[in-house]
């Protein structure tokens, strides 16, 4: 029997856990692999990037869970700073070029899996590829803000954008002695969270000494007569001296060689797979990882969802289907959590302007409460807001905004929406009390009993 040929472009999280999968079910003699990484690093948590800024994470090795040299000695031929530059479906081959050295050369394949991952939006600004401007997805990225750190004598640092990465930053540069300005496009920061709950967000960045500007325009970044960034300028005519800029504007799926080669790419150009991670109307090419768009099973349609759980859940259907296995990744509820200073921050399902642009009918509820029982020492502020269909009250959405232990409490909605529970049912679920944990209501269910109140005062 001959050995198939296995090419994994991307050497994170959907890519390696593919490999590591297939290896698992096929030895050598029956699977040959070769990984391509266009970057230093494999298999890393690019989520620990700013804790590692932050200090909270000692060191940058800290964050890989397994090097290129541990991949090898499983025999996954891993080739590190080396970019697959074109995709040739008829050929079944793929043209790889060494990032050192410029040489090119193609490599042949029976099967493909495609994990090239994100890319840190870039907005075309003057100044943007100044040296000292920064976004932040890969390893690598990391590693060359920290090097900028080190090097840069002045402590003033804008964050562009304040969704997750833009707000992780921002209390990271501040742990690091930055004054820190946030400049973002909307009403509130956190665009994941409806401006209600985005608006705890800013009161609590504002609290860490945060400035944070709102409705902020970026129209360019400003130089030196050395090309290092020296100030962020806005359309209101503001301008914010800066010695390092970082762009928390968010990702885009890292898709240009799917699109290239014809594969089928979603809405938010995200390459299309089926329930197998095989890429659509492609029986030997999967696809994972932050490159793919995922079925959203509250909206009922396809949306991009860039997350590690995400990619590494991927990876191993991926892996599984590749070896000879069988598995599948339904789909997800858009699950996240993060975190600013003491403040916890929390989300799944969909915000009011999902279901609007869904074309759900729905009511909102919105109590707050404690994470303990009250009367507990060291009991904390917790704002719960949940978002349920008018007419059958089936849950829709959760946000959480609190203090230590709130955010977690999301998975309990994040069941409940994958289960398709209406908040009526969500009252009796059965829950863990204690006064250490929660009041004898946990917040989500008082939250719940809101909700159910809400869509019995709206009818049909």
């Amino acid at each position: 029997m001959a050995t198939e040929r296995l090419v994994v472009v991307g050497g994170d999280a959907a890519g390696m856990s593919a490999a590591s999968q297939a290896r698992r079910l096929k030895g050598p003699a029956e699977l040959e692999i070769t990984a391509f990484e266009r970057g230093h690093f494999t298999s890393y948590s690019a989520c620990g990037i700013p804790y590692w800024v932050g200090g909270q994470v000692a060191e940058r090795d800290d964050l890989i869970a397994r090097t290129p040299e541990e991949h090898r000695a499983r025999d996954i031929g891993l080739r590190t700073r080396t970019e697959v530059v074109e995709l040739d479906l008829p050929g079944s081959r793929v043209r790889a070029r060494d990032l050192d050295t410029g040489s090119e050369s193609w490599t042949g394949y029976d099967k493909l899996v495609l994990a090239t991952g994100a890319r840190p939006v870039r907005p075309r600004l003057p100044g943007i590829g100044a040296h000292g401007v920064h976004g932040i997805q890969s390893l690598d990225d990391g590693q060359r803000l920290m090097d900028t750190l080190r090097r840069t004598e002045g402590r003033r640092a804008v964050v562009v954008g304040a969704g997750y990465i833009g707000v992780e930053m921002a209390e990271a540069l501040v742990a690091r002695g930055y004054e820190v300005t946030v400049l973002h496009r909307g009403e509130q920061p956190m665009a994941t969270l409806d401006p209600d709950m985005g608006g705890l967000v800013h009161s609590a960045m504002n609290r860490m000494g945060i400035r944070t500007v709102a409705r902020a325009e970026v129209t360019k970044i400003l130089t030196d007569e050395e090309g290092r960034a020296r100030a962020v300028a806005t359309s209101a005519g503001e301008e914010y001296e800066a010695d390092v800029v970082v762009l928390g504007i968010g990702v885009e799926p890292r898709t240009a060689l799917a699109r290239a080669a014809g594969l089928p790419l979603g809405p938010s150009g995200g390459i299309l797979t089926d329930l197998s991670m095989r890429v659509r109307g492609h029986e030997n090419i999967w696809s994972g990882g932050d490159c793919v768009e995922v079925l959203d099973l509250v909206a009922g349609r396809t949306r991009h969802i860039p997350l590690g759980t995400h990619a590494n859940k991927h990876g191993q259907v991926i892996g599984s289907g590749v070896g000879g296995g069988y598995a599948t990744f339904p789909g997800v509820v858009g699950t996240a959590v993060s975190k600013v200073c003491d403040l916890e921050i929390a989300r799944t399902g969909l915000r009011e302007r999902d279901a609007l642009e869904a074309g759900l009918r729905f009511v909102t509820a919105t109590i707050t409460s404690t994470n303990t029982a009250g009367y507990y020492p060291g009991a904390a502020e917790m704002t719960v807001k949940m978002l349920a269909e008018r007419r059958t009250g089936r849950l829709l959405g959760v946000q959480i905004v609190g203090g230590a232990g709130s955010a977690k409490r999301v998975d309990i909605a994040a069941v409940a929406l994958t289960a398709g529970m209406t908040v009526d049912r969500m009252v009796s679920l059965d829950l863990g009390y204690a006064p250490p944990f929660s009041p004898v209501w946990d917040p989500i269910l008082v939250a719940a009993r809101k909700a159910v109140a809400a869509v019995r005062s709206a009818g049909v």
